[in-house]
Order: structure tokens, then C-alpha cells, then sequence
């Protein structure tokens, strides 16, 4: 299992990344939810929800490619959140890492996250990267590297049920989040208040 297997669109990559093995620092997890994101308004995958989408700056470089690596930004400039860059290099798509569950490092995972009940510990993107130990200093790693801090295992490919992206408020209908049905470690779905009612949005 390669980076190659990501060089795809991002859609396609997510279904990809659902079900793969993350560890970090002491602790495993498997990814249960995933949330895809194109790139600039005249690639092949034009997002406006992206953070690409007006194309590379110093912030999202990584998300150009190549495929496989870590891509991490704050959000609310408080969590940090872990992306998986895909689509053939210098072409700007990843996939967000939006819930696993811990099946190796339960103990370092709760040290991290507190009082968290099990299925809360990876639950919600923010999250994920505390238990895993995940920081801004990861943007950019090869997640493919064995010698990485952060690595990425690709498994075979698990079913999943596909909505609305959380929280986006541009691009806030397409069906570009996946999850695993019936886990209890999948987030909950919020449409952002800014988002056209549903229906009207891309």
C-alpha cells in the first residue's frame, strides 16, 4: 500500500482513506470518518470550502501534493486538524481525518484527551489529532515515511455512508464526507448557520 493508491480525485481518495490505520506517538487508530476537499476554481476538482481554493500560499502548499502527506491547520486557530493531501502531485486536493477509534494506546490516548469517555477519544477532527499527539509541527510529513512521527497505513477498503460536509458554509451540499455506519466514534453532523438552506448551495 502506497501514496500512489491516493494520486486520485479527492472523493475517491476518501473512500480510499476509510478504514486505514493512523499511529502516532503511541497511539493506533482506525479512521471511521473522512471528509474530501477539492482545490482552486480552475483545477479539476474547483472547491470553494477548500483552503486551496484561491490557490498556494506558505499556509497550504502541502495540499499541492505529493500525495501522502500530513497537511495540518487550527481551527477557530485553537484545534489542530489533519489532512491527508491526494490527487496527483502539484494538483491541490486532501482529505480531512475527521474520527477513528483507538485500538492501541487507550492510556496515552486518555492522558491527552482527559476525561473523554472511549468513543469520544478520536471523535471530531480536532480531537483525532490529540490523541494521536499530532501538531503543527507535522504539516508536511510523509505520512508514508517509516520513520515518520505520524504514519499512515492504507487497509482494504471498508463501506461507508456518504452527506453534507460539516460546518462549511460554501459548498455545503455535496456528499463529500463519508463514515462507517452505526460507530459510535463518528461525529455528529452540524450544518454551519452561514450555509445557504439545503438545497441551494453546491
Amino acid at each position: 500500500m502506497s501514496a500512489e493508491q491516493l494520486a486520485v480525485d479527492p472523493v475517491a481518495a476518501a473512500r480510499r482513506l476509510l478504514g486505514a490505520t493512523l499511529t502516532g506517538r503511541d497511539v493506533q487508530i482506525t479512521v471511521v470518518e473522512v471528509e474530501a476537499y477539492g482545490g482552486v476554481a480552475d483545477g479539476p476538482w474547483p472547491d470553494r470550502a477548500a483552503h486551496s481554493y484561491r490557490g498556494p500560499t506558505g499556509r497550504n502548499t502541502v495540499m499541492f501534493g505529493p500525495p501522502g502527506h500530513l497537511y495540518t491547520y487550527r481551527s477557530y486557530g485553537i484545534h489542530v486538524c489533519a489532512n491527508v493531501a491526494c490527487g496527483p502531485d502539484g494538483t491541490a486536493a486532501a482529505v480531512l481525518m475527521r474520527s477513528g477509534v483507538v485500538v492501541d494506546g487507550l492510556a496515552a490516548a486518555r492522558a491527552r484527551r482527559g476525561a473523554a469517555a472511549d468513543a469520544a477519544l478520536a471523535r471530531g477532527p480536532g480531537n483525532l489529532c490529540a490523541a494521536l499527539g499530532i501538531t503543527m509541527d507535522d504539516n508536511g510529513i510523509d505520512l508514508f515515511d517509516p520513520g515518520s512521527p505520524v504514519r499512515l497505513q492504507l487497509n482494504d477498503a471498508v463501506p461507508g455512508l456518504a452527506g453534507p460536509r460539516v460546518g462549511v458554509s460554501q459548498a455545503a451540499d455535496r456528499p463529500w464526507r463519508l463514515w462507517v455506519a452505526g460507530c459510535p466514534e463518528v461525529s455528529a453532523f452540524r450544518r454551519s448557520p452561514r450555509a445557504p438552506a439545503p438545497g441551494a448551495s453546491d
